[in-house]
């Protein structure tokens, strides 16, 4: 099963989802020319919930005196969470920077607006965005951390967001691995991929940081982890990470897969921001049919 249901993009090959992926085939026939076709979903559900969450939980996060906050994109495709991140904070940062409230709908056609979101993406999905654009990030706010893993597409992601991938599976993770490195996110834009240089030559140039990087406050997975079919091989994982990161951030085209209570995670109603029942729907995010659910670790 594929990471969509659409087949008419750049490096989406044309035949069946089934047929595609096989035995992991599809991403390795696709490998460094992977692109999402779900992306404007993926980025408004990036941005609804990144709002949702530092308008929450800001106070706790800098009561605790944290220097930085690291997002963990896993199975990170051509790094279409790792993309939205870093334009929900360029975004933010100019509506703080202009305005000590939430953007008006006339903001959107002052010059300075336009710039900052029709850089980004159409003028339409420009307007929904703008409305997770109020969260006030100031001085406060920690230095923005990302690390990125996935075993078939990493050229892809390092192609599209010059940031390094490391190519770990989830089997990889479930035993305890996670990337060796963490990159300043903000230096998504001016980071160039050498060809002479090795990872670790690259991750260096990047002013990346290596382990003991800080802890990590999110996992993203985006269309990949209903692709894990064996109950117990999901739970492995899952149990692992909920022992590494606060929250855990679930985008699919639908409503897969099903986390089961003692996994380590207790699901979170986003919009009233507190517990829900495992088999809720409510709180969960749905934007041009993109899915986005969030739980919390019991265990970290």
């Amino acid at each position: 099963m594929s990471r969509g249901d659409r087949a008419a993009a750049t490096g989406i090959l044309s035949t069946s989802m089934r047929d595609n992926y096989g035995e992991c085939g599809y991403y390795k026939k696709v490998g460094s020319t992977y692109r999402n076709p779900h992306y404007p979903g993926i980025q408004l559900c990036i941005f609804a919930w990144l709002c949702k969450w530092w308008s929450n939980e800001s106070s706790e996060v800098t009561a605790q005196g944290a220097s930085d906050v690291l997002l963990f994109d896993m199975a990170c495709g051509s790094g279409e969470v790792t993309v939205a991140f870093h334009e929900w904070l360029i975004a933010c940062k100019h509506y703080s920077s202009t305005s000590s409230t939430q953007p008006s709908q006339g903001d959107i056609n002052k010059p300075e607006a336009r710039t900052t979101l029709a850089n980004i993406t159409s003028t339409s999905l420009a307007r929904k965005l703008q409305t997770y654009c109020a969260a006030p990030l100031g001085s406060d706010f920690p230095m923005p951390l990302v690390v990125a893993a996935d075993p078939f597409t990493s050229a892809a992601y390092k192609d599209r967001t010059s940031l390094p991938c490391a190519t770990l599976s989830f089997n990889d993770i479930a035993e305890g691995n996670l990337p060796p490195f963490a990159s300043d996110i903000s230096k998504i834009k001016t980071q160039a991929r050498s060809p002479m240089k090795t990872e670790k030559e690259e991750f260096a140039a990047s002013s990346a940081r290596q382990e003991p990087y800080a802890t990590i406050e999110m996992v993203v997975c985006s269309f990949a982890l209903h692709l894990i079919e064996d109950p117990s091989a999901l739970f492995a994982l899952l149990c692992v990470l909920s022992y590494k990161t606060r929250w855990l951030v679930v985008l699919a085209p639908h409503k897969k897969p099903e986390i089961k209570g003692g996994w380590g995670w207790e699901k979170w109603n986003v919009e009233e921001w507190r517990v829900a029942s495992m088999s809720s729907r409510a709180g969960e995010l749905l934007y041009e049919r993109v899915h986005c659910r969030v739980y919390r670790s019991v265990n970290y």
